[in-house]
């Protein structure tokens, strides 16, 4: 039997959280929708100049132990710790 993910407390709290980043041009908003431990993704949606999309991301995690997923062309890494309660 597969565990749910969102029986996990310490993942409760990134759900629906928001995280900005400044590409240079505009801000790019990522609200987390879902995380899956098993197959290692996570889905995010992502608002970019008034197009609003949901994306799965590969969940990679750093030497630090931090879980980050990479982002555009520059591959600029979002780490989840970043993300905070949207008001």
């Amino acid at each position: 039997m597969k565990t749910n993910v969102s029986n996990f407390t310490e993942f409760r709290k990134y759900y629906l959280s928001e995280f900005e980043l400044y590409d240079g041009e505009a801000f790019i908003t990522f609200n987390i929708v879902g995380i899956d431990l098993d197959r290692n993704e996570i889905q995010v949606a992502v608002s970019d100049r008034g197009k609003i999309s949901v994306v799965t991301y590969d969940l990679l995690t750093d030497k630090n132990g931090r879980l980050y997923f990479e982002y555009g062309v520059m591959f600029e890494r979002v780490h989840l710790d970043d993300f905070e309660e949207a008001a």
